[in-house]
């Protein structure tokens, strides 16, 4: 047998283990056997071989096995493994609540206290609120500065 065809062969195996480590969650493991693949082959380049040959199998191997992983990962996109499903508006999926809007200049108080973040009654409603930093004591008057996303922020009101 030639001297170059198990490094040869343990190259490859090291290219395929690489592609399974982003199909399996293996936790590292495949990554760790790719590279004991990768690190034998290239100490039986370079025992067998000029240290020149060692350096352009290193060279190759710092090179491709980085393309051989993002190539796994386009791979990845168009496999079956892969969520196909897009989740949209119009299928009626909503990130934020659309009602948060008309709390807006809504007031209450709060019921527990608010460092930054705590339970307040707003219009007769229970909500989870946060302040813009300031602690708030529980049962201080509030009213609703503004609304961003799921999140309704709060500020003391001054004038009860």
């Amino acid at each position: 047998m030639s001297a170059w065809i198990l490094p040869l062969v343990l190259q490859i195996m090291a290219m395929f283990t690489v592609v399974a480590e982003v199909f399996l969650p293996s936790m590292g493991l495949l990554s760790i056997i790719a590279l004991g693949f990768t690190g034998y082959s290239l100490f039986l380049v370079f025992r067998a071989f000029p240290v020149s040959a060692f350096y352009v199998v290193l060279g190759a191997d710092l090179i491709l096995l980085p393309v051989v992983f993002i190539l796994g990962f386009k791979m990845l996109a168009v496999s079956p493994l892969s969520l196909k499903k897009n989740l949209s508006a119009s299928q009626g999926v909503v990130s934020q609540s659309p009602d948060l809007k008309n709390y807006l200049d809504c007031t209450g108080h709060s019921i527990s206290s608010l460092r930054p973040s705590g339970i307040a009654l707003i219009g007769g409603v229970r909500l989870d609120v946060v302040t813009d930093g300031e602690f708030i004591e529980p049962d201080a008057p509030l009213r609703v500065c503004k609304v961003t996303g799921n999140q309704v922020i709060v500020c003391r009101r001054e004038n009860i």
